[in-house]
């Protein structure tokens, strides 16, 4: 009887664990959604994709049916003309929003409020003109913000002050004629700049103070003449520099921009080609490879404006700016570089004073061993002549000799008179 009683009350148990555990199943669930998923949109778990709906709903009948727990949410290609403010306050854990390939045109204060959490907005192919000073105020920890092929002309000059956590920031293909200053100021974390397929004619001195941190900058395809040197030397991390599809005025004005460009590449950045619309001798040629030779002639107008004391008209000697163009630009040809060229004298003066002792030795060498030669000729011939030479006889001793050579007895005397006098021979 115990015992089928302990049966009893852990089988009443078991039901009471189920019931609890479906009880807190279905709380949790309505805790974690506000409705069904939207038709035509795709739910899985905390992603939710409602891109290409081809239907004339608005935004905010979508999001009102969305899961509460999304993070990721995909509204590209759609037709949603406006983003009224406070649309996406209930989606408070969002990280991901894609809005691009929509009608949007503007972009409203408190669009995108209660977004502390947002780490990726894209704005992309939109009809975009008009952008309000706060619209991202709130967007503290975004780290991606792209903007790219609107129809911006201006852009508010607060307008990115907020994102202290933005790591990248695509402006590419739109209409944007000028820069703030302090167009990107706060933007201290800033890696990836895009500025490219813009109307921009200049940019200003200041417009990178505090990117310190930026190491990639596209300004490919606008309509920048000139760069100046002190625009790009806050970016102190810059490693790769696009500034190809800009008609380059390649004059003394740009000397500054050439040297920078070469000091990157020397420390291992990458730069891509500028080339050269103006003057015309320059015309179509890269702006890195051009020697400076070609710019000879911009060295004292280059002197002057690096010179402030020559800015507040004060007189800089000649000889001091003389030896600053000797040590700041070196010819690009060695051949004709003053030390090379120095060298060079030296060296074929040294060689001409031997080549002119090499011949004098060589005529007083060939003089002395001519004249001992002469020397040794001449005593060989005395050597050889007889001490003694055989007189010959005179003709009329020959003739008296020569009966009395070949007979007998005259020969015998002939014999003795040649040994004894004459008159002894008888």
């Amino acid at each position: 009887m115990l015992l089928f009683a302990e049966e009893l009350l852990q089988q009443h148990l078991t039901r009471m664990n189920i019931l609890i555990s479906s009880s807190l199943m279905i709380l949790l669930s309505l805790c974690g959604t506000s409705a069904s998923c939207p038709s035509g949109c795709s739910c899985n778990v905390n992603q939710t994709d409602c891109s290409d709906l081809n239907q004339l709903a608005s935004l905010n009948s979508i999001l009102d049916r969305l899961p509460l727990n999304t993070s990721y949410l995909n509204l590209s290609k759609n037709n949603f003309t406006i983003v009224e403010p406070g649309s996406f306050s209930n989606l408070r854990i969002l990280t991901y929003l894609d809005l691009s390939r929509n009608l949007l045109s503007t972009i409203n204060h408190g669009s995108f409020s209660n977004f502390s959490g947002l780490l990726h907005l894209d704005l992309s192919r939109n009809l975009l003109s008009t952008v309000s000073p706060s619209s991202f105020s709130q967007l503290n920890n975004l780290e991606f913000l792209d903007l790219s092929e609107n129809v911006l002309v201006r852009l508010p000059v607060n307008m990115f002050s907020d994102l202290g956590s933005l790591t990248e920031l695509v402006l590419r293909d739109n209409r944007l004629k000028e820069l703030n200053p302090d167009q990107f100021k706060g933007l201290t974390e800033l890696r990836r700049l895009d500025l490219s397929l813009n109307s921009l004619i200049s940019m200003p001195t200041h417009l990178l103070d505090g990117l310190q941190n930026l190491v990639w900058l596209s300004l490919v395809g606008n309509k920048l003449r000139t760069l100046q040197q002190t625009t790009l030397e806050p970016a102190t991390a810059l490693q790769h520099l696009l500034l190809d599809g800009n008609p380059w005025n390649c004059n003394c004005n740009l000397i500054p921009l050439k040297h920078w460009l070469e000091w990157i590449m020397y420390t291992g950045g990458r730069v891509d080609s500028a080339n050269c619309s103006s003057p015309s001798n320059l015309h179509g040629k890269d702006l890195r490879s051009i020697p400076m030779e070609m710019f000879r002639h911009c060295y004292p107008l280059y002197l002057e404006t690096r010179n402030p004391s020559a800015a507040e008209g004060h007189q800089v000697p000649a000889e001091p700016a003389g030896d600053c163009i000797r040590q700041r630009y070196r010819p690009v040809s060695v051949r004709r570089a003053t030390a090379t060229v120095v060298v060079a004298g030296v060296v074929c003066g040294v060689v001409c004073v031997l080549m002119v002792v090499t011949a004098t030795y060589g005529c007083i060498y060939a003089t002395l061993v001519a004249n001992e030669h002469q020397q040794l000729t001449h005593g060989n011939s005395q050597q050889q002549q007889p001490l003694m030479v055989a007189k010959e006889p005179e003709q009329d001793e020959k003739e008296d000799l020569m009966p009395t050579i070949g007979k007998g007895a005259e020969a015998t005397e002939c014999v003795g008179w040649m040994a004894f006098p004459p008159e002894v021979c008888v």
